[in-house]
């Protein structure tokens, strides 16, 4: 059995680097991922500013040391990350990656948000190879099926197309996301075209562990689980989230006293949130969005080396003091609420 993964390339991969990384088998696939890969919101202004030369060096940066997996969207900045990853990729041995995206949902507006549609998914997908300047991709996933009007539309329209892009050869593997578990456990189970994986986001996180209790089912069921966005979307890091964040005022107030706390202490609380989430049995790779070469960097630095023990002091004292404090969890339902009663309401004017 070879020391490397099926995406090392000699000559233009960092040796060193790449034996240092972890690979795991993602379940459903015959993909070797990296433990840590790239999430491509952060290849937009998702998540504040951007700056495209710095992200295109991150990507090529985190390719060469050994990350194969990349997760991205048309909604990421509505297409702005696959263009910037199109550009990135110029160059790089395609064997050298694996790339996913997604089709569903794609603009600002709550009128043209999702589309789950054979048209639409057809249209949405076309657009995608063009940014990205590839002619498959090795998974494409349905995003945010939580929102669909029905689960009939996902699986009479939008799954039967995506197998019919299998069957060509443009796409290797077919899955779903979303943040409601009970979803894609039900996507998983209703659907007659097998789902090869889902991806979690913001679930294992230093206040949520509920995707602990649905992984023996995926993995009965032979799915694969990529998880992501361990630090909550921001709100568990020093900088604390955006202002779009769904999370209660509640959570977020408590979340900024442990930050508060974290930086008192010469701590970035978003070290310690990355290193519990890639320490959560389950999944196959953790998701994690860097758009820079610092950041980069001090994630692999969480994942090779973990914490000190000052920051182990530091989390287990957070956890005690501020954590447990927090009686919501989640926000699963808040999205879809605001959603759907402006949807609601236009059919009533």
């Amino acid at each position: 059995m070879s020391k490397f993964p099926p995406t090392y390339v000699e000559g233009f991969h960092n040796e060193e680097s790449v034996l240092k990384m972890r690979y795991n088998v993602l379940e459903g696939t015959e993909l070797q991922v990296s433990h840590l890969s790239l999430g491509g919101g952060a290849f937009s202004s998702f998540y504040g500013g951007l700056n495209e030369e710095e992200a295109i060096k991150t990507i090529q940066d985190a390719i060469k040391q050994g990350i194969n997996f990349i997760d991205t969207a048309p909604w990421y900045g509505q297409g702005t990350s696959e263009t910037i990853l199109g550009k990135a990729l110029q160059g790089i041995p395609r064997k050298a990656y694996y790339l996913a995206t997604k089709v569903g949902r794609y603009e600002l507006d709550f009128d043209n948000m999702f589309n789950f549609s054979t048209e639409k998914t057809m249209e949405s997908f076309s657009n995608t190879l063009k940014r990205l300047d590839l002619d498959y991709v090795d998974l494409i996933q349905v995003h945010d099926i939580e929102f669909a009007p029905s689960p009939e539309i996902i699986l009479n329209e939008t799954l039967p197309y995506l197998l019919s892009l299998k069957r060509e050869g443009k796409v290797k593997y077919i899955g779903a996301t979303g943040y409601p578990l009970s979803v894609l456990r039900d996507i998983v189970e209703s659907s007659s075209i097998p789902l090869n994986t889902v991806l979690s986001y913001c679930r294992n996180t230093l206040v949520d562990s509920a995707l602990g209790k649905y992984i023996e089912f995926f993995q009965n069921k032979h799915v694969g689980v990529i998880c992501a966005s361990g630090h909550g979307m921001g709100l568990f890091t020093n900088s604390g989230p955006q202002s779009w964040h769904p999370a209660s005022d509640e959570m977020k107030l408590v979340c900024k006293k442990a930050s508060d706390y974290c930086k008192a202490e010469g701590v970035e609380l978003g070290r310690l949130a990355i290193w519990h989430s890639m320490n959560q049995k389950g999944a196959a790779t953790h998701v994690i969005g860097v758009n820079n070469r610092h950041l980069l960097q001090a994630n692999l630095s969480v994942l090779y080396n973990g914490l000190s023990k000052k920051e182990i002091d530091v989390l287990e004292y957070v956890n005690k003091e501020y954590f447990t404090q927090i009686k919501d969890q989640h926000w699963e339902g808040v999205e879809l609420a605001r959603y759907w009663n402006y949807m609601n309401s236009k059919k009533t004017i």
